[in-house]
Formats: structure tokens, C-alpha cells, sequence
């Protein structure tokens, strides 16, 4: 018996074992010919495989790109398409750069705080205002995703205004959106609901008796039943 651990590393499992070997055995092939339609038919096998698990997305390419890839670089045959940069290929992609700056206020997020950042930065004018009116608004809104029950809309004020370093004023007399334009209403039953809950409940409950009665009345027939026997026995 032939165990996984005598076999060679499977270079991209997705294939399986059978195509690995398919590859291998082409490349053994001397003839040029012969060698192109062995590989015409490995990439369909692979082409097959691809589709069946919904992979669509430049399917040809990558492909034949996988197929050079198992075959470790070496197989040589009429591609569409140049082998791809061994190098390229093995090269480890480059570590993602984080932002290091802290975010003063974790619940409203880093782009509330971006957003104030360059309102203090534009001139004054129209669209200045339009951009404080919106992150306002905003403010609020993030406040209700943390807290649905209760917004004190001077603490949203308040923190406009330590998150700006006072910089960014409200228009005198400006008056926050409701929490119902913010997030909407929260839905409660209706009425026909209501009623509809009650008819249920009526109805099983009526069923429940008529139910009992049919028992009550089939043991009074049996008891019946059983006191005329014993009358006819003496």
C-alpha cells in the first residue's frame, strides 16, 4: 500500500493527486506534439475542476499558470500565455503598513475623526458649514448605534467640540435630527397583529374545551355502557 508520506508534496491540492501525476507524465514526453495535447487535456481536466467549485474570474490564465507551477517550471509547450516569474511566484507579498495614530474617540471611529479633521482645514464658506452640519449628524447617529435608548444631544456637542479642539462650531440655534429620522422607527405589532394573536389564542382554546368535552362525553358513554351490562347480568 502506497501512503501519502512516500509520495511527492502535492504542489497545489486543489487538483488532487491525478493531476499532479498527469503533469509529471508529461513532462517524460519527448514529442513536442504529443506532449501540447497531453497538456491541452490536463488544462480541461483543471479548467473542469475550477468551474465545478463556481471560480470564474480569469480562469484560462490562471490556469495555465497553475499548470506551470506543478509542473515546478519545466514543462515546455504552446501556451496562450508566457510562464510566469518563478521569482514573482515564490516572492512573499509586502506586510500591510497599519496607521499608528490613535483614534481620541474609539466609539464614533477613524473617519468621523478624518472628516472633522478636514473641516477644520477647508475655508470658510457654504460648504465648511455643509460638512460640520453632516458630521453632526453623523455623530449622533454613531451615538445611537452604541447607546438606542437615550442621546443627550449636549454631549453630542460637547464632543464635536473636544474632538475639533474647539474649532468647529454648530450654527446658533441648530437642532440635531430626531432619532427617528436617524434610525428609524422601531416597529411594533400592529393592531391587526394583535387581533390576529387573539383569535389564535381564542381559537386554541376553544378547541382545548371541545376537546376535553369529547373525552368527558365518550367516558360517560363507556360508564353507560358499563352500568347496563351489569343490569342485563342480574
Amino acid at each position: 500500500m502506497e501512503y501519502n508520506t512516500s509520495r511527492n508534496k502535492l504542489i497545489i491540492a486543489e487538483y488532487g493527486r491525478n493531476v499532479q501525476k498527469m503533469v509529471e507524465f508529461a513532462l517524460t514526453i519527448e514529442d513536442d506534439v504529443e506532449r501540447n495535447t497531453l497538456a491541452q487535456r490536463i488544462v480541461s481536466v483543471m479548467t473542469s475542476i475550477n468551474t465545478s467549485t463556481g471560480n470564474l474570474n480569469d480562469i484560462e490564465h490562471k490556469i495555465w499558470d497553475h499548470l506551470y507551477i506543478i509542473s515546478g517550471y519545466k514543462l515546455i509547450v504552446d501556451s496562450p500565455y508566457p510562464m510566469p516569474d518563478k521569482e514573482i511566484e515564490k516572492s512573499k507579498p509586502q506586510a500591510i503598513e497599519y496607521s499608528e495614530n490613535r483614534i481620541r474617540n474609539r466609539s464614533y471611529g477613524r473617519i468621523l475623526e478624518e472628516m472633522i479633521y478636514k473641516a477644520i482645514d477647508m475655508e470658510e464658506g457654504e460648504e465648511k458649514e455643509a460638512l460640520i452640519l453632516l458630521i453632526a449628524s453623523n455623530l449622533k447617529k454613531t451615538y445611537l448605534l452604541w447607546n438606542s435608548s437615550s442621546v443627550d444631544d449636549g454631549q453630542i456637542l460637547k464632543d464635536l467640540d473636544r474632538m475639533s479642539d474647539g474649532k468647529l462650531k454648530l450654527p446658533e440655534g441648530y437642532v440635531f435630527p430626531s432619532t427617528i429620522d436617524l434610525i428609524g422607527r422601531q416597529k411594533t405589532p400592529s393592531k391587526d397583529n394583535k387581533k390576529n394573536k387573539g383569535r389564535d389564542k381564542n381559537y386554541r382554546k376553544s378547541n382545548s374545551n371541545n376537546n376535553q368535552g369529547r373525552k368527558d362525553n365518550k367516558y360517560s358513554k363507556q360508564q353507560n355502557s358499563s352500568n347496563n351490562y351489569k343490569k342485563r347480568s342480574f
